[in-house]
């Protein structure tokens, strides 16, 4: 994953616990606060997503016959 560079405005004021935070692996997992003030979905299925991406990208159940 890529970090955001320096002049990137929302790197800037990114507070833990409330735009993202590190899972059981270390990575860092932006929340749905952080999503909706970057303003826009980068369609990288993002676990909270608010924009319903990460939706789209479930397998479709298969009919039952």
């Amino acid at each position: 994953m890529v970090e955001p560079s320096d002049d990137n405005p929302f790197k800037k004021d990114l507070v833990e616990g409330v735009d993202f935070y590190y899972n059981e692996d270390g990575y860092k997992v932006f929340t749905e606060a952080y999503h909706l003030k970057r303003g826009y979905c980068c369609q990288n299925g993002c676990k909270h997503c608010p924009y319903g991406f990460h939706d789209k990208l479930k397998p479709k159940k298969k009919p039952d016959w």
